[in-house]
């Protein structure tokens, strides 16, 4: 890999550059309660060019298709942003919890800039860590320094024991921050 491909990359929740997604439908909130202050975003793919499939290991799984959302969660003041990957019945495909240097709004729309360690966590309970190797190129590189990286894996850490124990709240309340989005927002379509 070059030196670019580590560089880091600002992720938006209404994910307005996915080309696979041709009607949608986004709601965004901040919200403040004893458990979560932050954004919550929701991206209803009313409809995708293709399904999008993956694989970890042994099991495929698709995590974009028509009717497919994503509910993700911008904690304020967290080095993580959770999506919620719900299919078309509204059941939980995955949490994907993406490690990241910061959240934040810019033009209104919730971000995170990515540092590479993602942990995805199954409805099984069964949890993988992936892209370890990126994060070990953007220190090798120097794209990022020993502090930002020591910063990742203290991060996902700290989430992993939080799983562990059943204390990472972010997994429990996704079909009530779901909910909650919908039942507040109504549903507003960008196309």
């Amino acid at each position: 890999m070059n030196k670019g491909d580590w560089m880091l990359k600002r992720k938006f929740g209404d994910r307005l550059g996915w080309k696979r997604i041709t009607e949608r439908e986004y709601i965004q909130t901040f919200v403040q309660t004893e458990t979560f202050e932050g954004y919550l975003s929701f991206l209803k793919m009313i409809k995708v060019t293709e399904p999008l499939y993956i694989n970890y290991g042994e099991k495929m799984l698709c995590i974009a298709d028509n009717g497919y959302s994503w509910l993700q969660q911008f904690p304020k003041d967290k080095h993580h942003a959770v999506t919620t990957m719900f299919n078309d019945s509204g059941e939980i495909i995955q949490w994907y919890i993406d490690i990241c240097i910061q959240n934040g709004v810019e033009n209104g729309r919730p971000f995170w800039d990515d540092l590479y360690l993602d942990l995805i966590v199954l409805p099984s309970g069964e949890m993988i860590q992936q892209d370890a190797d990126e994060l070990e190129g953007a220190l090798a590189s120097g794209i990022i320094d020993k502090y930002v990286y020591n910063l990742a894996w203290n991060e996902a850490k700290e989430i992993e024991e939080q799983i562990k124990e059943g204390n990472f709240s972010s997994l429990h309340l996704a079909k009530e921050y779901r909910d909650y989005i919908l039942k507040t927002n109504g549903s507003s379509t960008l196309s």
